[in-house]
């Protein structure tokens, strides 16, 4: 289940549940994630319709450390170019 507040918010994931059918999945999920007005819009999703990214699709992507760049390698050439410097 997703939520959304109007506005420039993005959808976020809520929580889950279990129904018996679409209707009362609605009046569960108005009921135990919107008590306190958190979203304006929902989304629920079956999860016979989701789709899965399998370990081996997914793998590609998991060894680029240049992506997640935290400038500490940046920060320590240029502290060690200014000592050069000096």
């Amino acid at each position: 289940m997703f939520l959304k507040k109007d506005g420039r918010d993005e959808y976020r994931h809520a929580g889950s549940l279990d129904a018996p059918d679409e209707e009362m999945a609605l009046v569960l999920a108005r009921e135990s994630y919107l008590r306190r007005a958190e979203g304006d819009r929902l989304w629920l999703v079956c999860r016979d319709h989701l789709i899965v990214g399998t370990p081996e699709f997914i793998s590609p992507n998991s060894d680029k450390p240049h992506r997640h760049n935290d400038g500490e390698r940046i920060a320590h050439r240029r502290r060690r170019l200014r000592e050069k410097e000096h």
